[in-house]
């Protein structure tokens, strides 16, 4: 009962916390210079910087018409919270409302054209550092202070100081053929080939497959050597704990006493981080999709920002904001899975 009580609790934490997120940034948007209604306008005046005399005075008051105008169409006109009601309720967080940039296609016409790309890239990112990340952990903790532990940390660390940008390029340049006499093995990117869309299922999942690999690298090493050195990390500290040598002491095996305890409760840190198999839907990275020009859903957040699309903007974070709320909770169950001992809202 007290678990039904404090996932209830959390729910309803929720609420606030939502609203104040994207209150605020709703407001970010409306006060700070260069708005919709002023990339708008730029791109009717169309370079009239040279008009003088009567011409400039002219062009001036149709420009304050055309801004009264532009506030009425985006409805900036009305009172800021009823914006935000209308935002929230009426546009559905957004989702409803027609992009500023693209006519005639909503903010959740477009995050939904990009969807599928981020999910391939996140489910291929969060199960491949989850399958590699804990195992490696695991064998680093039980070898501690080997050659083999010293080397993976080499590797580990490597890898993690070398930029995302920068290991792209890289990657780029020893595989895609991009310089002459090295490996002309994967392509340079996109999602796929062009003339896939009449190829068998096969040869198109083989053909994302090599598209995927270089992009897919990158996302994992980001948080290759962070989520490997807290599994080895914990593991250590359980392994010396107390309760562990009473398990040894009462005749178990070293082997039972590592994987039926202390590896189970070395678990429970990393529960944290599996919320976030909700948010691969939105899974993102600007500078990785812009190397291997991948329409997903981190370029898609930088068009809306440069471009002052704010509809896409909010929507986008409305939905990830709710993605990553109900992953908290997910990771609460996580807890209570891997530890049945965890009574929340006791004293």
């Amino acid at each position: 009962m007290n678990r039904l009580h404090y996932i209830i609790r959390r729910l309803l934490l929720a609420i606030p916390t939502f609203l104040g997120i994207t209150l605020v940034c709703f407001a970010l948007t409306r006060i700070l210079p260069g708005g919709p209604v002023e990339m708008r306008l730029q791109r009717l005046r169309g370079g009239g910087g040279g008009e003088s005399g009567s011409t400039a005075a002219r062009v001036s008051r149709v420009t304050d018409e055309q801004r009264r105008e532009l506030n009425r169409q985006f409805g900036f006109n009305q009172p800021f919270l009823v914006q935000y009601a209308h935002w929230l309720v009426r546009d559905r967080m957004g989702l409803a409302m027609v992009s500023y940039d693209y006519n005639n296609k909503t903010a959740w016409d477009l995050i939904r054209s990009r969807i599928p790309v981020s999910l391939w890239f996140g489910l291929a990112g969060f199960i491949l550092t989850y399958l590699i990340c804990i195992p490696l952990g695991i064998a680093k903790a039980l070898r501690h202070g080997t050659a083999f532990d010293a080397a993976s940390s080499l590797i580990v660390f490597a890898g993690y100081a070398i930029p995302a940008f920068a290991l792209g390029m890289v990657l780029k340049t020893l595989f895609c053929g991009t310089v002459d006499g090295l490996w002309d093995m994967l392509p340079l990117g996109g999602l796929e080939s062009a003339g896939m869309d009449h190829a068998g299922l096969a040869a198109r999942l083989a053909d994302r497959a090599r598209h995927m690999v270089l992009p897919v690298l990158c996302y994992v090493v980001g948080d290759f050597a962070l989520l490997t050195l807290m599994m080895k990390n914990t593991l250590l500290d359980q392994i010396g704990s107390d309760y562990v040598r009473t398990v040894l002491a009462k005749g178990a095996t070293a082997r039972r006493a590592v994987w039926g305890h202390a590896v189970r409760n070395a678990l429970i840190p990393i529960a944290t981080g599996f919320g976030g198999v909700l948010t691969v839907f939105f899974a993102g990275s600007v500078i990785i999709e812009t190397i291997f020009e991948i329409p997903g859903m981190g370029r898609l957040s930088l068009e809306a920002v440069v471009g002052r699309d704010y509809a896409v903007f909010m929507a986008l974070l409305a939905l990830t904001s709710t993605l990553q709320l109900l992953g908290n909770l997910l990771s609460d169950f996580c807890y209570m899975l891997i530890d049945p001992r965890i009574h929340f809202g006791r004293q």
